[in-house]
């Protein structure tokens, strides 16, 4: 049964949120640049009852509201630690998947004490390490996008099982505003230099055939962020949390320490 999202007052926002609720590990949800909380649907199929999954809309996502200003990486940081005391809670294990991930890592840097614990699946540490495959499928339409997203996302065996399925669609319609202030915010994504200063326990989830998030980005992750270990997908593309979500949750269940037992959402 689908969750019913939710509106949060966070800081100065008015944040989409869907939350699993119950008693379990909390786990924020970080979803990627083109998508929205919904984004996570298949993984949380995967997700046990001892985990409390919760997705929300960043800025110029979903049913968030903002104000139509620019912001920074900064900035959206701070909104997942405004939400996080919406929410009640001191603390909780982070999943950020892409710009998720990018988005995770500044709060690691920026909030340490607020973060358990850092899931990072298809992300990197740079928009630099990549930037040619993700301007290309930035500058085209939205419907464009959507007709070449399946190439850079999954695997060829992967796409025509998505094509059987005919899953949600993951890239959400934005407006030119709302998609030129989240492509300007991902283009200030740097932290090779500060990857050292992240302390919270790390997994590194990714595919060796990501365009658009490097491999070589996530072996720089393993070697500079001290507490990191990297769990590969051979021939994973950029969707791996879709195309692997099984393999994705079973090696977030193993790293958070909760038995894979059956799933709590579907």
């Amino acid at each position: 049964m689908a969750i019913a999202p939710k509106t949060l007052r966070a800081g100065d926002l008015d944040v989409g949120v869907i939350d699993d609720g119950g008693g379990g590990l909390p786990l924020v949800l970080i979803h990627g640049g083109e998508s929205d909380r919904t984004q996570f649907e298949t993984l949380r199929g995967h997700l046990s009852l001892q985990i409390r999954g919760i997705s929300y809309d960043q800025r110029d996502s979903g049913i968030t509201v903002n104000s139509p200003t620019p912001y920074t990486m900064e900035d959206l940081a701070d909104d997942l630690a405004d939400l996080l005391d919406a929410l009640g809670l001191a603390r909780a294990h982070l999943l950020g998947t892409s710009f998720g991930g990018a988005v995770a890592q500044h709060v690691a840097i920026r909030h340490p004490e607020r973060v358990a614990s850092l899931s990072l699946v298809a992300t990197t540490p740079s928009f630099a390490m990549g930037s040619e495959a993700v301007d290309e499928l930035l500058s085209m339409s939205h419907a464009d996008r959507v007709l070449s997203a399946p190439d850079y996302f999954f695997t060829p065996e992967g796409q025509v099982a998505q094509r059987a399925a005919r899953p949600a669609g993951t890239l959400t319609a934005r407006t030119p505003e709302q998609s030129a202030r989240r492509h300007e915010v991902a283009r200030q994504h740097e932290v090779r230099d500060r990857l050292e200063v992240i302390a919270a326990p790390t997994l590194i989830v990714h595919g060796t055939e990501d365009r658009l998030a490097p491999y070589a980005g996530a072996l720089l992750m393993k070697e500079r962020i001290p507490h990191a270990e990297l769990r590969s997908i051979e021939g994973g593309r950029h969707g791996i949390a879709l195309e692997f979500a099984d393999i994705v949750a079973q090696a977030v269940h193993e790293f958070l320490g909760v038995p894979l037992q059956a799933p709590s959402h579907g």
